[in-house]
């Protein structure tokens, strides 16, 4: 069950707008080119916008269309109605391409463009956003897990072509198909990690956890404040966390659930190091400065983990999608106001679930 809207939208000469006459004309071909898609359509009221009109139509299965016309020549329909879930569509995109198409050419458009519904209301969620806040769909067909925690929405769905995929707080957090983005953050092949001493900031799906100890480490010690992310991963992501998440203890492992702010504090006091610190947190923000609460926790957790490196140590973490150059310009801006001095690299992998480019930082502290 859902609610289904279609999109439809044509550039026209603006006197067929403002002048009287021809947006009549205009509203009249239009309406006898829908009525023959939707035979149950009528008619209800026409209201005056500054220049342009809005005018409504209903019809049966709740459908409601809007006709807008913009005094500047543009033209908008939007088709909205109800749908069940073995119900058919009321217009399949094929139709919706013909119905463009007609009215185009009885308008005269310049120009037009048709959307498939918009499925809004169902309890598959298909939309999430990229780094710069444009809408993908993902062809969702079950959700696995949904709940709510005391820090973040947690939701596991599964993906006909990504498998399982993780969201948090409505971002795609890590697929089944996303071993690239763990390979990319701890620089397989690139960093040995063998005997290496080794913290993790968050990674509760722990696939960052079940690579590294690929890996032979030392120690790896994984800190991460929602227990739920770490129950709902260890039965819905098995693929990606393999058995780490069983057991909060193993050999050369130890899933600490504590605010890893905390523990770091700790650390520091006890004067520990390590050889890698593993940012697992929160994205880059998009932002028009690098200031408010996320900013902040940013520069927090960056002075923390420089404070716990071996001299020789690397900090690594994700940063954002390749398409939000200013955010990362202002990531790469704070790196240089750290309480020490630092350098830093950066890679990136076009990652599966996000249907983009992401950008992965290495930072180092620098040496005298």
């Amino acid at each position: 069950m859902a609610i289904n809207t279609i999109l439809l939208d044509f550039t026209v000469n603006p006197t067929s707008i403002s002048d009287v006459e021809e947006r009549q004309q205009l509203q009249s071909d239009i309406e006898s080119i829908v009525v023959e898609y939707i035979p149950s359509l009528k008619f209800k009221q026409t209201i005056d916008t500054d220049g342009g009109f809005l005018s409504l139509y209903s019809g049966e299965r709740e459908v409601l269309l809007s006709l807008r016309g913009f005094v500047r020549g543009f033209v908008s329909i939007n088709i909205e109605y109800y749908k069940e879930d073995k119900e058919k569509p009321l217009l399949a995109f094929e139709s919706v391409r013909k119905l463009e198409n007609t009215i185009r050419d009885k308008v005269k458009g310049t120009g037009s463009q048709a959307l498939p519904a918009i499925t809004r209301g169902s309890v598959l969620k298909k939309y999430f956003p990229t780094a710069d806040e444009r809408i993908l769909e993902y062809d969702i067909d079950n959700v696995l897990y949904d709940e709510r925690s005391e820090f973040q929405k947690i939701l596991i769905v599964h993906s006909k072509s990504l498998g399982n995929l993780l969201v948090l707080d409505d971002l795609q957090n890590l697929s089944e198909s996303d071993l690239i983005y763990t390979e990319t953050l701890m620089q397989r092949g690139k960093e040995d990690y063998k005997d290496k001493e080794i913290v993790i900031l968050g990674g509760g799906d722990g696939a960052l956890l079940w690579e590294l100890l690929k890996e032979k480490p030392k120690f790896v010690s994984m800190l991460e404040i929602d227990e739920k992310v770490i129950k709902a991963c260890r039965k819905y992501m098995r693929s990606c966390c393999g058995t780490c998440l069983d057991e909060y203890k193993g050999e050369n492992y130890e899933i600490i659930v504590e605010d890893c702010v905390k523990i770091l504090e700790k650390m520091i006091s006890e004067g520990r190091k390590f050889d890698y610190v593993f940012g697992d947190l929160t994205d880059i923000p998009i932002s028009s400065s690098p200031q408010g609460e996320v900013w902040d926790f940013i520069r927090q957790i960056l002075n923390l983990s420089m404070a716990v490196l071996k001299p020789t140590g690397k900090y690594m973490t994700h940063g954002n999608g390749a398409s939000c150059p200013e955010s990362l310009k202002m990531y790469e801006d704070q790196l240089m106001k750290l309480n020490v001095p630092v350098k830093f690299s950066r890679d990136h992998a076009f990652i599966p679930s996000f249907m983009e480019d992401w950008i992965f930082y290495q930072v180092s502290l620098q040496q005298n």
